[in-house]
């Protein structure tokens, strides 16, 4: 399940949780697209429980739409990965080392209210 809304003017909350499928894939990418055309100086603050890894359909549709994921994370200053896997906090953080102008900071689930004030304090 991906789950995408708009917080405030410039503030994306994406939830994941479980198997991500082709069609919520889908759906995702274009939600994702659409909420952040307008943004500037955003901030993003995903919540990631029961990571599985995505199907083979979905990632190739994500793949698919990568020219214009590239295009559109630029709109992003900040990114709060909240998540009980430690591995995927770290990669996170390391593809905030790889993106030029967004900062990738992970927390615990039980932190939550940590990743919202470090957005915040941006």
């Amino acid at each position: 399940m991906i789950h995408i809304s708009l917080s405030n003017a410039n503030y994306l909350y994406i939830e994941i949780d479980g198997k991500i499928y082709p069609g919520e894939m889908e759906s995702a990418v274009n939600q994702f697209l659409r909420l952040a055309s307008d943004l500037t100086s955003g901030q993003l603050l995903y919540k990631i429980e029961h990571f599985s890894l995505p199907s083979l359909s979905a990632v190739a549709i994500k793949l698919r739409h990568l020219p214009e994921l590239f295009k559109c994370i630029q709109k992003f200053d900040r990114a709060a990965v909240v998540t009980d896997k430690k591995w995927l906090q770290t990669v996170a953080e390391l593809e905030g080392k790889l993106m030029p102008g967004l900062e990738i900071k992970g927390f615990d689930l039980d932190n939550f209210s940590a990743a919202e004030a470090w957005l915040a304090a941006s």
